[in-house]
């Protein structure tokens, strides 16, 4: 991937992030298993570190 390409995928997680996260607030708020989407947030965060390992050698 070139810069842009990670660049533009860095947004898009962090835009599903923030809506699953909104998502998550509400399941909580019901009383049910915040669980699945705990998971989820987590395997975006990791992706999201990855993706910014990549864009910052890149850089380098």
């Amino acid at each position: 991937m070139d810069k842009r390409e990670i660049e533009l995928k860095i947004r898009e997680l962090k835009i599903d992030y923030v809506r699953i996260q909104a998502d998550l607030e509400k399941v909580v708020n019901v009383g049910a298993n915040p669980h699945q989407g705990e998971k989820i947030l987590e395997e975006m965060e990791q992706e999201l570190r990855s993706l910014y390992q990549q864009l910052e050698a890149l850089e380098k």
